[in-house]
C-alpha cells in the first residue's frame, strides 16, 4: 500500500470543482476560436463530441483507483508494470505535467499582457502567479479544495451576462447546419479533447477523497458540466460573430466588450478578466500540486513541501523557454496538444489499466490452480 504524503482530505464535490476549474479556466478563452477554424458554424457541436474522451478518461481514472485506492498513478504504475518501467512512466508523466503547468502559466501571462497590461514585463505576470500558487500548494490539498469551492460560482457569473448580447446576435449565423456533414465538427472536437483529457488529474486526488463512492458520479458531472458550458459559449460566440469567430484569438473577451447595460455598465470584459484570473489561479494550483505530489512520491520523500519552491522555479523556467511567443503557443495548441494531452492522460493510463487487469486475472488463475492442487493433494491423503 502506498504511503499518503498528503494528510488533508477533500470531498468528491470539492474534487469535482477543482477539476472543473482546472480544465475550463483556459479552455473558455481559446476553444471558440480553435473550433471555429474547423467547424465554422457547426462549432457549437464540437465540445459535446470532444467530451466523449473526457467520460472515458474518468472511467479509466476511477477503475485504476478502485484497484489501488490508496495510491496515485505515480505509485501504482510501479506495482502494475514493474519498478523500473513504472519509474520511467512516472518520470514521463511528471515531465508532462510540469511542462503543461509552464505552458499554462505562459498562456495566462500572454492573455493578461495582450488584453490588459501591455506595458508589464511578462516575467512579472508569470512569477507573481506562480508565487501565489506556490503558497496554496504548500498550504495543502484542503486549502486548494476550499478555494475552488469558493471561486466556483464566481467563475460561472459571466454566464449571467450572456443574455445582454441578444441585441448583437444573428440567428441566421446558425445556418446552413451540417453543410459538409459531421466531419467539420469532428475536426473541431480534436482540439478541446486535449482539455477534456485533463480530467485524469483526478488520479492524484482520489486517494484523499472522503466519500469516494460518489467520485465517479462527480467526475462524470464535471465532464457533462464542461461540455454544456463550452457548448453554450460556442453557441453565443457563433451568434455574435458567425464564421468570423475564428479570426479572433480570444472571441469571448471581444464579445463581452459589446455588452452595455442601460448605457451605464460597459467594458464588462474587465469583470470577466477578474473572474477568469481566479479560475486560472485554481487551474495552475491544481497542476502545480499534482506535479509536486507526484514528484515527491516518485522520489519517495517523506514530505512534499520542501520541493514546492524548486518545482515552481522549474515551472517558471519552462514557461519562458518552451514557447517563444504567442503564435508558437497557438500552433502548439492546434497541432500538438490534441494528441499530446490524450496520449499521456488517456491512452497511457488505458494501457496501465489493461496491464492491471491482466495481472489481476493471472493472479486469480494462479491462486485457483494452487487451490486445485492443494485440494487434490488433500483428497489423495484422505484416500490413503
Amino acid at each position: 500500500m502506498g504511503r499518503l504524503l498528503e494528510q488533508g482530505k477533500i470531498s468528491s464535490a470539492q474534487m469535482g470543482k477543482m477539476v472543473f476549474l482546472a480544465i475550463v479556466a483556459s479552455a473558455v478563452t481559446v476553444v471558440p476560436s480553435y473550433t471555429g477554424k474547423y467547424a465554422e458554424n457547426d462549432l457549437w457541436l464540437s465540445p459535446f463530441l470532444a467530451s466523449l474522451i473526457g467520460f472515458f478518461t474518468v472511467y479509466i481514472a476511477f477503475a485504476l483507483n478502485r484497484l489501488y485506492p490508496q495510491q496515485t498513478v505515480i505509485q501504482y504504475s510501479t506495482d502494475i508494470i514493474g519498478k523500473v518501467p513504472g519509474k520511467i512512466f512516472g518520470l514521463l508523466l511528471l515531465f508532462f505535467y510540469v511542462h503543461m503547468t509552464g505552458l499554462i502559466a505562459r498562456g495566462y501571462a500572454e492573455f493578461i499582457i495582450g488584453n490588459f497590461l501591455p506595458q508589464t514585463p511578462i516575467s512579472v505576470v508569470i512569477l507573481t502567479m506562480i508565487a501565489v500558487c506556490a503558497y496554496a500548494v504548500r498550504a495543502g490539498l484542503e486549502v486548494i479544495g476550499r478555494t475552488a469551492q469558493g471561486f466556483f460560482l464566481l467563475f460561472l457569473f459571466p454566464l449571467l451576462l450572456m443574455p445582454f448580447l441578444l441585441q448583437d446576435m444573428h440567428f441566421e449565423f446558425l445556418f446552413p447546419m451540417f453543410e459538409r456533414g459531421l466531419l467539420p465538427s469532428v475536426k473541431g472536437a480534436l482540439i478541446p479533447q486535449g482539455y477534456f483529457s485533463e480530467v485524469f488529474l483526478m488520479s492524484f486526488l482520489l486517494p484523499y477523497v472522503t466519500n469516494r463512492d460518489k467520485s465517479m458520479r462527480a467526475g462524470m458531472l464535471v465532464i457533462l458540466g464542461i461540455a454544456l458550458l463550452l457548448t453554450c459559449i460556442n453557441f453565443f460566440i457563433l451568434l455574435v460573430f458567425g464564421r468570423q469567430a475564428a479570426d479572433y484569438m480570444y472571441p469571448v473577451m471581444v464579445a463581452f466588450r459589446y455588452i452595455s447595460i442601460a448605457d451605464f455598465f460597459e467594458n464588462l470584459d474587465s469583470v470577466v478578466m477578474t473572474v477568469w484570473i481566479l479560475g486560472m489561479y485554481v487551474k495552475i494550483s491544481v497542476f502545480y500540486y499534482a506535479t509536486v505530489l507526484g514528484t515527491s512520491q516518485w522520489l519517495e520523500l517523506s514530505d512534499y513541501r520542501p520541493i514546492v519552491i524548486p518545482i515552481g522555479m522549474l515551472i517558471a523556467a519552462l514557461s519562458f523557454w518552451s514557447m517563444p511567443n504567442l503564435n508558437e503557443a497557438g500552433r502548439f495548441d492546434i497541432v500538438a496538444f490534441p494528441f499530446y494531452g490524450p496520449l499521456m492522460q488517456t491512452i497511457c493510463p488505458l494501457l496501465l489499466l489493461g496491464f492491471a487487469y491482466w495481472r489481476k486475472k493471472g493472479k486469480q488463475q494462479s491462486q485457483a490452480q494452487i487451490a486445485a492442487v492443494s485440494g487434490s493433494a488433500h483428497s489423495e491423503k484422505q484416500e490413503g
